[in-house]
């Protein structure tokens, strides 16, 4: 698996202080109405602020527990990256889309806890149950860390259970976003810095070419919609990825189909414009150095 699923050890299958910012008003002089109270801070938003203990009942061991998820509604979405991954403010909504069963390790992204089959459920349970090793450390805040964990074990399960094509993509997928959100979170003043920020780089990009690899078998072999996503979005995902990986004839053609579709929506096809802009400009580029 190339170092995919590294860390799942740990389960057993396999981690200037007082200082005022503003000076306070000055006193009216003698005579006036007083100085006016002083307003008080605002309060300072945390992470936990966005986020509940939320119940769920495992379908493979029926064990009742609780898991941290984001209020709906309650994060504010502030932009996108090119291969659509969403950036909030204040939290990383992907840190908490994994939900696992602590008691036998069953885990899936959000969207797919419920849906599993009899033969998919006696597979997690010979394989992921039977070694399982509870973790109880989650703290209230997940790290980014934690949240990878996370990630590996439910890739971890979508392998054993043998699901589509789709779900295993898209967990390479997220799990790509959640490396760059954690790289992005990287103290640059760490004498390290750009030695983890490489490793992490190198980390996303063999997810996010599993993930193309996963998405181009799942658009020859499954249907629409996929992964909550519909064709011209899905078709998008692979294009993006796939520039980045050089794989221009196959981001060329998807963007093409893209833009001359009458079920993508125009901002989409704006996206695929830019895109192609670039595809162009970067053969441009390779073709110049040969």
């Amino acid at each position: 698996m190339n170092g995919l699923l590294s860390g799942l050890d740990g389960f057993g299958l396999g981690n200037l202080e007082n200082m005022e910012l503003y000076e306070k008003p000055k006193a009216k002089e003698a005579g006036g109405a007083g100085a006016a109270a002083a307003a008080p801070p605002p309060p300072v938003v945390q992470e936990q602020d966005f986020l509940f203990d939320k119940s769920f009942t495992c379908p493979i061991c029926d064990h009742e527990f609780k898991s941290r998820t984001v209020k709906v509604g309650k994060a504010k979405l502030i932009g996108t990256d090119p291969d659509l991954r969403p950036k909030y403010e204040h939290v990383d909504l992907l840190k908490y889309d994994i939900i696992m069963c602590p008691n036998c390790g069953y885990a899936a992204l959000s969207r797919y806890f419920k849906f599993i089959t009899s033969p998919q459920a006696k597979k997690i349970k010979e394989m992921i149950c039977a070694n399982f090793k509870s973790r109880t450390d989650y703290k209230e805040v997940y790290t980014y860390d934690e949240a990878l964990e996370r990630y590996k074990i439910t890739l971890a399960n979508a392998i054993v259970k043998m699901a589509k094509p789709s779900e295993k993509a898209y967990i390479c997928l997220k799990t790509a976003w959640l490396l760059r959100g954690k790289a992005e979170s990287l103290d640059q003043s760490d004498a390290e810095y750009e030695k983890k920020k490489s490793k992490l780089e190198e980390e996303e990009r063999e997810f996010l070419k599993n993930a193309l690899d996963g998405f181009l078998a799942a658009r020859q072999s499954e249907n629409f919609p996929m992964c909550g996503m519909d064709e011209p979005t899905v078709d998008y995902v692979i294009a993006v990825t796939a520039t980045k990986f050089e794989q221009f004839d196959v981001a060329s053609k998807l963007v093409s189909s893209i833009i001359t579709s009458i079920s993508a929506n125009p901002r989409m096809k704006d996206k695929a414009r830019d895109l192609k802009e670039q595809i162009v400009k970067q053969v441009k580029m390779k073709n110049a150095v040969k």
